[in-house]
């Protein structure tokens, strides 16, 4: 039962391996409680205040109101997936409501942050490491592109010709983003640096010993350049693309454009990204505004 759902979300949903298996941990976890508990194994004939005693057992091990929430979303998922397969008629969770949580604010870097950082990766930048680095960096910041998505980049998705990178997005959905002249530059160097370190290897990005480059490496890369200069909490790839798109909108961007930019399947991905743009708005109206105290 659970198997059949697992292969649902990998084969038709297209999920990544990694949030699989974070669904199976869900669930699992849910059948252990419920066989420690109520002496039950048949996940067909759960009720609500079943899983009502897992989310208290949740709650006692002091985990945070959205991991729960996650948790039970898997679960939610799990009996949508049986309700739609007539396995089960109603869905338990059908009328929960999720707990509380408080939003976190995502605070992007300044523009003065990155052009920071950018000299600093342009410093001393003649050796494989740094240069790969550099681009990291730039690739980031210029395209708005994932972790998961720079990591997974190959050789044969560049198009220099057109300025171009195909990139590989969640649910295996292809696009292609624009690159700066500046990031072509950089890009052109790391190319002939690599030569002596790819040994074959077709992916872009690669470590010093010739293998593909992996998601903490990448994540210490930018925590380490941007801790120099910033004193933000946190300091990640997301915060570079959220820096991306959040700069795009405070220019004046289009933010359907944007979405496309971000590889986002619906445009309430990409409006969170709006409530950063705040500031430049009120910068906006207060210059415009016939009312404004700038206008006298």
């Amino acid at each position: 039962m659970i198997k059949s759902f697992l292969e649902y979300l990998s084969l038709e949903k297209k999920y990544s391996i990694h949030t699989v298996t974070a669904y199976k941990n869900d669930l699992i976890s849910f059948r252990d409680f419920l066989v420690t508990e109520h002496d039950q194994e048949n996940l067909l004939e759960v009720h609500y205040n079943q899983i009502r005693g897992w989310i208290v057992s949740l709650v006692d091990l002091q985990l945070s109101n959205r991991t729960i929430n996650r948790k039970v979303s898997s679960l939610k998922s799990f009996y949508k997936f049986l309700q739609k397969t007539h396995q089960i008629q109603v869905n338990p969770l059908s009328k929960h409501k999720a707990l509380k949580v408080e939003k976190k604010i995502q605070v992007p870097f300044n523009a003065l942050e990155i052009n920071q950082v950018i000299y600093n990766t342009t410093q001393n930048n003649h050796d494989f490491v740094s240069v790969r680095n550099k681009l990291i960096v730039e690739l980031f910041y210029s395209t708005g592109i994932r972790r998961a998505e720079l990591i997974g980049i190959k050789e044969q998705d560049i198009s220099l010709p057109d300025k171009t990178i195909k990139v590989l997005g969640k649910r295996n959905k292809e696009r292609y983003v624009p690159l700066l002249k500046s990031v072509v530059k950089t890009l052109n160097n790391y190319l002939d640096l690599k030569q002596e370190y790819s040994k074959g290897k077709n992916e872009l990005f690669i470590t010093e010993k010739g293998n593909k480059i992996y998601e903490t490496l990448v994540y210490r890369i930018i925590n380490s350049y941007f801790s120099e200069v910033s004193t933000k909490e946190k300091k990640s790839p997301h915060i570079l693309r959220h820096s991306f798109a959040t700069h795009l909108l405070n220019e004046g961007a289009d933010i359907n454009s944007v979405k496309e930019l971000l590889g986002h399947s619906s445009l309430a991905s990409t409006q969170v990204y709006t409530n950063s743009s705040l500031d430049a708005i009120k910068k906006v109206y207060n210059q415009a505004h016939p009312k404004s105290n700038k206008k006298k």
